[in-house]
């Protein structure tokens, strides 16, 4: 991972190893693809309509969130780079692999390639990328009080996640936006779905063991303790939970999908019981795996698979 003759090859092969490490293009096009397919299924859904939308508006959409999702990673470069040349070297910006020029233009790029599809084939989409672009750029900026937020980890935490249910409201409008109706007020909770299960993700990957934690790289136990940091993540996922099933209702899935829910939250918050029994770094790897499939089982839960049964049918 820290070749540093890397550093000296071309541009598409040191972005794909930046990509590799810090973006994986596969795994997160999977994970967003379902995030944009549940976030127009659910609001369908929520609106009784039986058909999708065309498929040329969805793999936009796609593209669309998936970029924006790596604009947040570029951004997070710039505002992190100070940390992490002195505490994380071996990250591929500090180490030299890729430069934040180069990642600008990067960014720089994307956008407008983002704008120019939107304006030729979604226009009505233009407002609202650019609220997601305007949070982000506050983001970028630490929303003006840097060294405030970063000595308070939580709210610091809790600001930034809110890019997550923006963007879910980016993805649902490709149904009601684009059809030129209301978005129905069961989409709420399908943000705050997202909102938390961002959180869930965020406190399962910084879940260490004493003996891995590193300096000035903030984690959850390292903050709140080994039993503190994991009931924080424990209590994240009981709190999902408890927001699917509010969005399940509103959808009118049904009794199953609560019993569907309690079962999944039961199976995907063992790993975080197993380490407060006896923390071992095996098993921060099994919560971090944890929360993914949480999260992408939540997503194809609430909004993919009921459309998909819908197509089978």
């Amino acid at each position: 991972m820290t070749n540093r003759s890397d550093n000296n090859s071309s541009f598409l092969k040191r972005f794909y190893i930046y990509q590799k490490e810090r973006f994986p293009f596969l795994a997160h096009g999977i994970m967003i693809g379902a995030f944009t397919f549940s976030a127009i299924s659910y609001s369908l859904i929520s609106r009784g309509q039986e058909s999708f939308i065309p498929w040329q508006d969805f793999i936009i959409g796609v593209f669309v969130t998936l970029t924006l999702f790596l604009l947040v990673r570029i951004f997070d470069e710039f505002k992190d780079h100070e940390d992490d040349v002195k505490y994380r070297k071996y990250l591929p910006v500090p180490r030299g692999l890729i430069s934040l020029k180069e990642l600008k233009t990067v960014g720089i790029l994307v956008a407008l390639l983002q704008i120019g599809l939107l304006l030729v084939f979604q226009p009505k989409m233009i407002g609202l990328y650019f609220v997601v672009i305007g949070y982000l750029c506050l983001m970028g900026v630490e929303f003006f009080v840097p060294n405030w937020l970063k000595e308070r980890q939580l709210l610091y935490i809790t600001s930034h996640m809110f890019i997550i249910p923006l963007i879910d409201l980016y993805a649902s409008g490709l149904d009601w936006l684009l059809s030129d109706s209301s978005p129905h007020y069961g989409l709420l909770w399908f943000f705050c779905v997202s909102y938390s299960n961002g959180l869930v993700l965020e406190f399962g990957r910084k879940i260490r063991t004493p003996d891995t934690e590193e300096e000035g790289v903030v984690s959850y136990t390292k903050l709140y303790g080994t039993q503190g940091g994991t009931l924080i993540w424990l209590g994240t996922l009981f709190l999902t939970m408890l927001l699917a099933v509010s969005a399940a209702y509103y959808a009118n899935y049904g009794f199953f999908a609560y019993v569907y829910f309690a079962i999944l939250f039961v199976i995907c918050s063992l790993p975080g019981w197993l380490f407060l029994n006896r923390a071992t770094a095996k098993k921060t790897k099994l919560i971090k795996y944890s929360s993914a499939l949480w999260t992408v089982l939540m997503y194809l839960s609430l909004g993919a698979i009921p459309m998909l049964t819908r197509f089978i049918g």
